[in-house]
């Protein structure tokens, strides 16, 4: 393929490959500049579902233009051969960055975790499902962007007019395979079970475990086996521990893994928000009172002085007695639509509990973890809140929720 032209494309080196194409640098010899050029394998050309894939992956990154995102330019065929063409990226992926590693620092795995569920917001707001997040789909630019690449899997979920059936949802080809990566799929993609987007956040738990503790959440000696682990087992928290992981990023981890999809954070907007309020990006920056003044003559009258003292006893005593107070500060406890009927603080200070009602389902109460403000269901619904005993008891009456004033 080297010095062929390829539409206006010259194609000048091989850069990498994927599991039904080849990627090359090629020159734009319109615009004069160097794109990535992705070409179907000619042993894939025959087989539609790696048709419909590769024609998807460009109709899904192309409906979508965000930073956190892989640019697409342009599609087109070369005779039979379908091709794509997106920027040009400079950097490693996040498995290449991890083989260096074999860890990243919590700082800047905090800071990669929190671009790419930015990428995952604009996807899913466009009812775009990725499917196949893993280390390999994930580029880190060499001025730290995180890109996500390959949406040759991704899944367009039915906007609220469209009538489309259920099955239409499943991760399972016209020809019976499972698509995606077994260490990163969810539960519900494994079992060739319709997903959406929690699945997406499924597989984010995993990278960033990975990215964490240096080595994978599911693993086994076949692949059976990890697909075992996914479906039954809990990734080790010891390894976290032992990469002095901060309690709050194992939460969000724990949270992410969830078997159940209702039991993971429900959007990509609520995981955003808890990487933020874990890593301090959403506090308050407390100004320093600037210092004292000093003076060009050290020789001041003794009367002066005297009345400075005076005014700094003055002025002590009487923020002794009446202490200034602070201003209260705020925090989202979550993005879902809906109502909260009533919260109380935990004796600890730190948890809070609320009973509130999303997406028109019945008042449930919930609770947040610890400092990390993820909220976790209880197992009590139609139920509203009274209040939170300093032995943690809950007071709360039953009632459906069209009865709540």
């Amino acid at each position: 393929m080297i010095g062929q032209l390829v539409g206006h494309y010259r194609v000048l080196e091989k850069i990498g490959a994927g599991g039904m194409g080849e990627v090359f640098r090629a020159r734009d010899e319109r615009l004069g500049r160097d794109v990535a050029l992705k070409l179907i394998r000619p042993a894939s050309s025959d087989n539609p579902d790696h048709l419909r894939r590769f024609e998807q992956e460009a109709r899904a990154a192309a409906a979508l233009n965000h930073p956190n995102i892989l640019a697409i330019y342009d599609v087109g065929f070369e005779g039979t051969t379908p091709y794509i063409v997106s920027e040009l990226l400079e950097g490693k992926t996040v498995r290449q960055r991890l083989v260096d590693g074999p860890k990243i620092e919590v700082r800047a795995a905090s800071e990669y975790a929190l671009q790419i569920t930015h990428g995952l917001i604009a996807a899913h707001e466009r009812h775009i499902v990725h499917r196949d997040l893993k280390p390999e789909n994930l580029f880190i630019t060499n001025d730290d962007r995180v890109k996500i690449l390959d949406f040759g899997v991704a899944k367009l979920q039915p906007t609220p007019d469209e009538n489309r059936s259920i099955e239409s949802l499943t991760t399972v080809t016209k020809h019976g395979a499972v698509i995606g990566t077994v260490a990163y799929m969810s539960p519900e993609q494994l079992r060739g079970k319709p997903v959406d987007h929690r699945s997406d956040i499924f597989s984010f738990g995993a990278i960033l475990y990975e990215m964490m503790a240096g080595c994978r959440a599911f693993r086994g000696e076949t692949e059976v086996d990890t697909m075992t682990a996914v479906l039954r087992e809990e990734p080790a928290s010891a390894n976290l521990e032992q990469a002095a992981i901060p309690v709050a990023y194992q939460d969000i981890v724990r949270h992410c893994l969830e078997k159940e999809p209702e039991n993971r954070f429900q959007s990509a907007k609520d995981l955003a928000f808890a990487l933020q309020t874990v890593s301090g990006s959403s506090q308050l920056r407390i100004a320093t009172p600037p210092g004292p003044r000093r003076t060009r003559n050290a020789l001041l009258p003794w009367a002066i002085a005297a009345m400075l003292a005076l005014a700094t006893v003055l002025l002590a005593v009487t923020r002794w007695f009446h202490p200034p107070a602070s201003p209260p500060t705020y925090r989202r406890l979550t993005f879902e639509a809906g109502t909260v009927y009533a919260a109380r603080f935990a004796p600890d200070g730190q948890s809070i509990v609320y009973s509130a009602a999303w997406n028109d389902k019945p008042v449930q109460l919930f609770s947040t973890v610890g400092n990390s403000l993820l909220s976790q269901p209880l197992e009590f619904t139609d139920a509203n809140l009274l209040g939170v005993s300093r032995t943690h008891e809950l007071a709360a009456f039953r009632c459906p929720l069209g009865r709540l004033g």
